[in-house]
């Protein structure tokens, strides 16, 4: 091959190579990620201590007269694969957050979960554990209250409406259940019976969390919505049902998504689907 040949293959070759490179930055980069989400839709980051946990927060509150509505995000990267644990669990691409970015609701407030987003140095009782097995723990699940009940008291008397993402469905379910002010839940791919999709998947129980599930009764006079990818095979539109079964159907329904599958881009379709507005048939 012929000098000049040989220096434009490897210049094209460098150049793919740095390109590469360069949109892995901009794409794994979790917080610029976030940040390009957040800026539009004019949330304002900021790290509330809860005590426990130090949790990175996304929030508008415009009009402190009307409803304050919450979303919670995903596990994250939990582990790395079957056996292997991340070491950060802060997603790449947070859904939760991309869906509060599409919701024009005046009060708005996005919750990380424990040791997503926030340094670790500000974190000291972050361990891996809280991203595992103890991810829906009490100490966990009483966090992420405390932080709600912050942000409410920024809408006071108002009522809190409640979306979660992934595993930030459970983590809704849990803290409806502990608080009197919650009027309605979403969940979107939520993990709501956790022993059983472990059991699916073939992976350990976590007995040191707390499962949705097991929670349902206590939550069944909310109005409720559970969103499920027709095609999502880590979260199957069966443990939604499974869930409204316990809850039973007077305030909660499912609905199912066609063509989604769980790590789909769910905030194309979310301004769509925040029209199913969650509501209690009459009692009789």
């Amino acid at each position: 091959m012929p000098t000049s040949t040989v220096r434009k293959v490897f210049t094209a070759v460098v150049s793919l190579f740095l390109l590469g490179v360069l949109s892995g930055c901009t794409v794994l980069d979790p917080d610029a990620h976030a940040d390009a989400l957040a800026e539009p839709a004019h949330l304002r980051r900021q790290l509330v201590d809860t005590g426990p946990f130090v949790l990175t927060t996304f929030s508008r509150i415009s009009h402190p007269g009307e409803p304050l509505r919450v979303y919670i995000e995903g596990d994250g990267v939990a582990w790395l694969s079957r056996t292997e644990p991340s070491l950060d669990p802060t997603p790449r691409k947070a859904m939760g957050l991309a869906l509060a970015a599409k919701d024009p609701a005046p009060n708005l407030v996005y919750l990380a979960r424990p040791c997503q987003f926030t340094p670790m140095a500000a974190n000291p009782r972050c361990a891996i554990p809280y991203w595992t097995g103890k991810r829906f723990s009490p100490e966990v699940i009483d966090s992420m209250n405390a932080a709600v009940s912050r942000f409410a008291a920024l809408t006071p008397g108002q009522p809190v409406e409640l979306v979660g993402y992934s595993g930030g469905g459970a983590v809704a379910v849990l803290i409806a259940a502990r608080r009197t002010d919650v009027v309605s839940i979403r969940t979107v791919a939520g993990d709501l019976d956790d022993e059983f999709v472990n059991r699916l998947h073939d992976v350990s129980p976590m007995p040191e969390s707390e499962n949705a599930i097991d929670f349902a009764r206590r939550v069944a006079s909310i109005a409720q919505v559970h969103f499920s990818g027709a095609k999502d095979d880590v979260v199957p539109p069966s443990v939604a049902q499974r869930f409204v079964n316990a809850t039973g159907t007077r305030c909660a329904q499912t609905a199912i998504v066609p063509g989604l599958t769980h790590d789909s881009d769910w905030s194309q379709h979310w301004p769509a689907l925040l029209k199913v507005v969650p509501t209690c048939r009459p009692v009789g």
